[in-house]
């Protein structure tokens, strides 16, 4: 469960290093809309990933084994250009 991302918005270019913070996302991948993240780190409360390039407002969704997480304001990313 996705609980909150910092910072909330990047550049559409991608690059942008999130933090996502929230519970169960051991062994998580995460996604940006429909694009995949690369992942930096990751623990059971906090991963951090980096940004694909994207345009608009898209959901930040981590999968793990138990399933996709919920999507809501917690996990809204903008892309800015």
């Amino acid at each position: 469960m996705v609980t909150g991302i910092s910072p909330t918005s990047g550049t559409e270019v991608g690059g942008t290093s999130v933090t996502i913070t929230g519970s169960g996302l051991t062994d998580a991948t995460v996604n940006f809309g429909g694009a995949s993240a690369t992942i930096t780190a990751n623990s059971a409360t906090e991963i951090t990933a980096i940004s694909p390039p994207g345009t608009g407002i898209v959901d930040i969704t981590v999968v793990t084994s138990v399933g996709v997480s919920g999507t809501g304001p917690a996990d809204e990313f903008t892309y800015v250009s």
